[in-house]
């Protein structure tokens, strides 16, 4: 199927992008970090994240790294056999769960090959940060959103087609 390509394509982006910025930047460690500015509000920094989103149990102590593992190996395996079973037809439901595997599978290798998730996409306004993210999240994000409008959309195509 053509969406697991689009998977492929987003672990493949993630995964050189991750490795370019690592290559690239020093980590930031201790306030004491490096960044490329872009915009006044957008630059990158090198991070690992030990957590899930927002950082969240990043202080746990390790345990997290492979609760984190099985769950996102779960959820992979979970969203992999709903795409395989998503009619053709339904193409904004197969591209928003293909953005989200790509996502959730780019973020695994990392939990497993290394312990953490390298972020490295900065937004910020002043002194008001948004937790730094990368290619994988964002692509989990969008697929999110595309999958809400899919479940939006939903209800009147089918009144439509009874109506």
């Amino acid at each position: 199927m053509i969406y697991f390509f689009l998977s492929l394509l987003v672990i493949i982006g993630d995964q050189w992008s991750k490795a370019f910025m690592t290559d690239l930047l020093p980590l930031c460690v201790a306030g004491n970090c490096q960044s490329i500015v872009l915009l006044p509000v957008f630059n990158f920094t090198l991070l690992h994240n030990e957590g899930a989103a927002f950082s969240f149990l990043s202080d746990a102590g390790g345990w997290q790294r492979w609760l984190l593992v099985v769950i996102s190996a779960l959820v992979s395996g979970v969203i992999t056999v709903w795409l395989y079973r998503v009619r053709h037809t339904e193409r904004l439901l197969a591209t928003a769960l293909a953005l989200i595997l790509g996502g959730a599978i780019g973020n695994l290798i990392d939990r497993v090959l290394d312990g953490y998730v390298v972020d490295f996409i900065v937004v910020h306004y002043q002194h008001y940060y948004f937790p730094a993210f990368n290619i994988a999240d964002s692509a989990i994000t969008i697929g999110a959103i595309l999958l809400i409008l899919d479940t939006l959309l939903k209800p009147k195509e089918a009144s439509q087609v009874n109506g």
